[in-house]
């Protein structure tokens, strides 16, 4: 969504990059760029002024006039600015002390209200919550039947005692609905409230007297992302109707400019709560202002990152896969279509790469990845025997053919795949040998060279003071002193030391103790 922000921001750090100085008129300039990109991002006019304003106070003070690269300086205040307009910190949900917590959504209709309140209940339930989704909304067409469906989807409960359709009084139901909620223990109630395609007094009334009627911890006002300049007015108007707490950003997938997540929070000083995605009922998470603020000035999401990777990988098998490619024994294709599975469970491989810092810059490649290459990869290892998984070396030409024709796809990506395995297997075991670095852990001690010559023995130098060092007390010529073997044993010999270092007539080196020797 931020997509056009982002190239445009980018673009104006890296002509600053280059000087090692800002003058007034540097910053001028960059401060102009910044407007005009917000501008285009369709971000409201009084937030622009503000943040333009604020940016270029920060950026003449004396944090950039005295920093070592000025450049990065600026860049760090505006992500400052940028958390700062997006909310700062994260805003959690407030628990009610003596449950139910009652939530509150409110919107236009086509926000996708009773989406989020399924993703809303979905994020709970894996929060060791337990959530009853209240289905208010009974004005639209099958509106009850949709929530039911995506409760069930969900796994969580639903109170739906009213068909619906224009039948039903809204007020009542969500009244009922707290009552039922405490003799059902649920914890949490989520109430999908009736939307209208336009601000009217009708919507108003109905959404302030379910207000007046449950008294929720919560209300949350669902804004589609998409609408751009038109969220700032209709938050308004519901901020005056109505009232609410939080803000609830949905369609954050698509392709619009995005200017309604940096105005909403400016405009009515509430936070922006959660964010929608994807249609995917998981595809739905927290809001944090600095990790937003990261995307949009291409420095990746590494956070976000981890919090996936940790809900998707079990750690006892991520430890065990670990144990695997770190020895470089025992990977087979069964273990590489499991770690493939769990990748694809993190969510599109587009996204997954596009949290990674500076993949703004490669915003085509990122477009040509496609997961369908993965379901084919998928599918050619599933068309394999369990023995074939375990041992590719037996895959000939003729199990080739047949696995080809299992999985739809040409002999030629059959054998490409066993190969790009192979190539991955050697690599495993050269990174698990040390990558044949010497002193590396697991490495080899030295060359082929360095071995043939430790077979070969210790050769003995031509300076007879060098040879007399490198003589070990059972080959020469004078019988090993009692002392043994040791450091001092070895120099019991007077005649294996060189000239000039001869112990003093009558020493004993056996008798020599060092610090701390009994």
């Amino acid at each position: 969504m931020f997509e056009t922000l982002s190239d445009r921001l980018t673009s104006v750090f890296s002509s600053l990059r280059s000087k090692g100085r800002l003058s007034d008129a540097d910053i001028d300039a960059t401060c102009r760029e910044i407007r005009i990109a917000l501008l285009e991002a369709d971000v409201a006019l009084p937030v622009v002024k503000a943040f333009v304003a604020q940016v270029k106070e920060r950026a003449r003070g004396v944090e950039v006039s005295q920093a070592l690269n000025p450049a990065q300086q600026v860049v760090k205040i505006v992500n400052d600015e940028l958390i700062e307009i997006l909310g700062g910190e994260t805003r959690r949900l407030r628990y009610a002390k003596n449950p139910p917590t009652v939530v509150m959504l409110a919107g236009l209709q086509g926000a996708g209200k009773t989406t989020l309140a399924g993703k809303l209940a979905r994020w709970l339930r894996e929060q060791n919550h337990t959530p009853l989704l209240v289905a208010a909304d009974l004005q639209r067409p099958n509106a009850v039947q949709q929530l039911s469906v995506v409760a069930e989807r969900a796994g969580v409960a639903v109170y739906a005692p009213e068909p619906g359709n224009g039948v039903g009084d809204p007020v009542a139901v969500a009244r009922q609905s707290i009552d039922h909620a405490k003799r059902q223990q649920h914890d949490i109630v989520i109430i999908d409230t009736a939307g209208r395609l336009g601000i009217d007094q009708e919507l108003m009334r109905q959404a302030a007297d379910i207000r007046d009627a449950v008294s929720p911890d919560e209300v949350l006002f669902v804004v589609d992302a998409m609408i751009g300049q038109d969220a700032v007015s209709t938050a308004q108007a519901f901020m005056e109707g109505v009232g609410f707490d939080g803000v609830v950003l949905t369609k954050l997938d698509g392709d619009a400019r995005g200017g309604a997540a940096l105005s909403v929070r400016h405009i009515t000083g509430r936070p922006i709560m959660f964010a929608s995605t994807g249609e995917k009922l998981e595809d739905f998470d927290a809001f944090h202002p600095d990790r937003m603020a990261s995307r949009i000035l291409d420095m990746g999401d590494i956070l976000t990152l981890i919090e996936q990777a940790q809900k998707t990988f079990d750690e006892a098998e991520a430890a065990k896969m670990a144990s695997k490619l770190t020895s470089g024994e025992g990977f087979t294709l069964e273990d590489f279509l499991e770690q493939m599975m769990m990748v694809q469970k993190m969510g599109p491989i587009k996204n997954l790469l596009g949290m990674m810092p500076g993949m703004g810059q490669m915003r085509e490649q990122l477009n040509q990845v496609d997961d369908r290459d993965l379901d084919r990869v998928a599918a050619i290892i599933r068309s394999m025997t369990p023995a074939e998984r375990q041992n590719p070396k037996m895959i000939d030409g003729s199990r080739r053919a047949r696995i080809a024709r299992g999985s739809g796809v040409s002999v030629t990506e059959v054998s490409g795949l066993v190969t790009r395995f192979f190539d991955a297997q050697k690599m495993m075991k050269r990174m698990a040998g040390g990558m044949g670095i010497p002193g590396m852990p697991g490495g080899r001690k030295g060359g082929k060279a360095a071995q043939k010559k430790a077979a070969k023995g210790r050769r003995v130098s031509g300076d007879p003071r060098k040879a007399a060092l490198g003589k070990a007390p059972g080959k020469t010529d004078e019988p090993a002193t009692p002392a043994g073997n040791g450091l001092l044993g070895k120099l019991g010999s007077r005649q294996q030391l060189p000239p000039g270092l001869e112990l003093p007539p009558g020493f004993d080196p056996s008798k020599f103790k060092l610090p701390g020797q009994k």
